[in-house]
């Protein structure tokens, strides 16, 4: 399988939320999530979203941190068990790996500040006995130095690749279809460049796919229509400079708008119009929170199939509790988080030691028998 160019290849992650030691867990293109309720899979893909917000200029760690309800609620069982959030992240890319560490320590006023921030490259041709120069951040800041490190003119290649790779870092979630939701209103048509992570803007999104990438924007419709077989195109036009989601049917010239659409039907939407942009659009990395809630079990399989598609271009990451949708993945492509009292644990299956098992048995009936593993005890 092809790999993307720049792919998050470890991570180190300490003291957050229910996460106390996560050393150097080991991710490829794809890494499939599962595990019991609690587990911890959403707390693992929380992190890439204190991640982003970290990294939108001038930085939102503050912003997050607030909204989050103060740091002692990130912190693996409070400030006094866990003093500071410990992050190592490496990215392998052709010519070597860029790595970007940071400490978060508890400060006053239950929030965050940096304790440690560096950055450094490792050149594939470097000696086994060499070791590669930390860059120093400096610490003592709210928000990280490596935004405006990164925006200089100057600026070392490393920088400006690891903040690029990380501003990119967009948690998706689609679950919120309620009446207000934000993907059933009107939104601004110039907000079309990417796909918010709740699909707010999706109607202004389609549009610009449809002017600009017909091909990308018929594959994106021609997909809807192995989910929804009654559904011939969206109705896109513009009103005062905004947009609604509306759509038509096939032989009904009724123009139905998002009020009239099942949670499951936008959910697809979403999820399709994601997957199926231009690859040049593609986020470095899609993570997605369990995206199987409200789909058939056939729009699951075809989930699958576009996000094994796409990983060749784009990092993987989704959580799941979709026996349907692990079935469509490899072992070695799964990742396993299970609870051990208050923290939670992480491991990659082992391909060779599920062989004679798999010779009988699909992922999903291995993971009901708790062959695999992430079942509640």
């Amino acid at each position: 399988m092809k790999e993307p160019d720049l792919m998050l290849h470890r991570l180190t992650l300490n003291g957050f939320k229910t996460i106390r030691k996560l050393e150097e867990l080991e991710l490829g293109p794809v890494n499939v999530l599962i595990g019991p309720n609690g587990a911890g899979k959403s707390n693992f893909v929380s992190f890439f979203r204190m991640l982003n917000r970290m990294m939108l200029p001038p930085g939102n760690l503050q912003l997050y941190v607030g909204k989050a309800g103060g740091a002692s609620t990130l912190l693996h069982s409070g400030p006094a068990v866990s003093p500071q959030i410990e992050a190592s992240l490496t990215f392998r890319a052709i010519k070597g790996s860029n790595e970007y560490h940071f400490r978060l320590f508890h400060a006053a006023q239950d929030t965050l500040i940096f304790a440690e921030e560096k950055l450094r490259f490792a050149p594939n041709r470097l000696r086994r006995d060499a070791e590669a120069t930390w860059i120093d951040l400096g610490a003592g800041q709210r928000e990280p130095n490596l935004i405006d490190r990164a925006q200089e003119k100057n600026a070392r290649k490393t920088m400006r690749t690891l903040w690029g790779f990380l501003l990119d870092c967009v948690v998706h979630q689609f679950h919120n279809t309620s009446e207000t939701a934000r993907i059933r209103q009107r939104w601004s048509v110039s907000d079309n460049q990417y796909l918010k992570e709740d699909g707010a803007n999706l109607a202004p999104f389609l549009l610009r796919i449809r002017e600009q990438h017909p091909a990308h924007y018929a594959r994106i419709t021609t997909t809807l229509r192995q989910i929804a077989p009654f559904f011939a195109d969206f109705v896109l036009e513009p009103e005062n400079d905004t947009l609604l989601l509306r759509w038509r049917e096939f032989n009904n010239d009724v123009i139905f708008g998002p009020h009239q659409a099942s949670d499951g039907t936008l959910r697809a939407m979403a999820l399709v119009a994601l997957l199926l942009q231009p690859t040049p659009e593609l986020p470095s990395v899609i993570i997605l929170d369990e995206p199987e809630l409200g789909l058939h079990p056939r729009a699951i399989s075809i989930l699958a199939g576009l996000l094994l598609g796409v990983s060749s271009h784009s990092q993987v990451i989704v959580a799941t509790q979709s026996p349907v949708l692990l079935d469509h993945f490899e072992p070695e492509q799964v990742i396993v988080a299970e609870r051990d009292g208050a923290e939670s644990v992480f491991r990659r299956l082992d391909a060779g030691k599920l062989a004679t098992w798999l010779e009988e048995y699909t992922m999903s009936e291995l993971w009901d028998k708790n062959v695999l593993g992430g079942r509640p005890r």
